[in-house]
């Protein structure tokens, strides 16, 4: 049977060898302070400095720490799902490696869990050290995101969260591309609405340089309107493509309509009358029924499809793992 644990702390990590011993060493420290029984978890996301040689020595020194290393850089989504699906502990924090988050917040965040009873708690950096070219996108993304989900947090993307066990393991199947800036989101639709907030301490980065550049923003963006479709219309596509589709073809069909009535009373009339193509209202009502019967079509096989594709993740390259059970699955 798998020991369960009070706490995982899940360490997504990507060429951040020079702060590995000292992020680890002070979580050690809190952990130790309130006596919780513990895993560090470090999911080296295919880093190509010394990340892993660091993680080997850390291990040999300290039986609570397991690793695993991906054979490529897949993404921190990715490194997450993975992480989520190997976790032991009934508390699962995140946190990123480059020390920017303060371990000393697990305490707070372990008891608005526990004894809160909140389903997911979400740093919130209110003060942060980051430039504007970082910070301006972040307060657009946050505010996109509010809109959208209906999920009132402050800042989505901070990577220092807090999880009841139950919730990385509902989750985790269901994650692909740059979900990760959107995990309260993803757990909220998932039935886990119980999300709190907590104003967390942001320190400024002490080694290497940051990963974020604007395609990220961009990215984010984009996944949020992912997120918000999948949520409303994955089990039943029909109901968009179908309402679309629909529609598009009832108002061609009206058009189609009009120009036989019309023709019909000209000739009644003894009128002259233009042919049918040479008057607009024709190609539009034809573009209108093509495009809602392929757009009903389009909705018939999601509905096929979404029946073979439900409940699949990701499978990425593990080349090395630590502290694992031979012939352990974590995927």
């Amino acid at each position: 049977m798998t020991e369960l644990l009070q706490l995982t702390v899940l360490i997504p990590l990507y060429n951040e060898d020079e702060s590995l011993p000292e992020l680890h060493d002070w979580i050690v420290r809190v952990v130790t302070e309130h006596q919780y029984t513990y895993e560090i978890l470090f999911i080296d996301d295919g880093s190509t400095d010394d990340s892993w040689t660091v993680i080997e020595r850390l291990a040999g020194i300290n039986p609570n720490v397991r690793a695993i290393r991906f054979n490529r850089n897949y993404g921190k989504t990715a490194a997450l799902q993975t992480g989520f699906q190997a976790a032991r502990g009934q508390v699962v924090i995140t946190m990123d490696a480059d020390l920017q988050d303060s371990p000393d917040e697990i305490p707070e965040l372990y008891r608005m869990i526990v004894e809160d009873n909140y389903d997911l708690v979400s740093g919130w950096k209110q003060k942060r050290y980051d430039p504007i070219t970082k910070t301006l996108p972040t307060k657009l993304f946050n505010a996109v995101s509010r809109g959208i989900s209906g999920v009132q947090l402050h800042d989505f993307n901070c990577g220092l969260k807090a999880y009841k066990q139950k919730v990385v393991k509902t989750i985790a199947p269901t994650l692909y591309g740059d979900m990760h800036r959107n995990l309260p989101i993803v757990a909220n639709w998932n039935g886990y609405g119980r999300i709190g907030e907590k104003v967390v301490q942001h320190r400024a980065r002490k080694y290497g340089t940051t990963k974020f550049g604007l395609e990220r923003f961009v990215n984010g963006f984009l996944d949020v309107l992912v997120i918000g479709f999948v949520h409303r219309f994955s089990k039943r596509p029909m109901h968009f493509f179908g309402t679309f589709g629909t529609l598009s073809f009832l108002i061609g069909s009206i058009l189609a309509i009009w120009l036989i009535v019309e023709k019909l009373i000209n000739i009644a009339q003894g009128v002259k009358f233009r042919n049918a193509t040479d008057n607009p209202l024709f190609y539009f009502g034809l573009v209108a029924i093509i495009l809602g019967v392929q757009l009903f079509l389009a909705g018939f096989l999601g509905e096929m499809l979404v029946r073979q594709s439900l409940g699949k993740s990701g499978d990425y390259q593990i080349a090395e793992r630590l502290g694992f059970a031979d012939r352990v699955s974590i995927s």
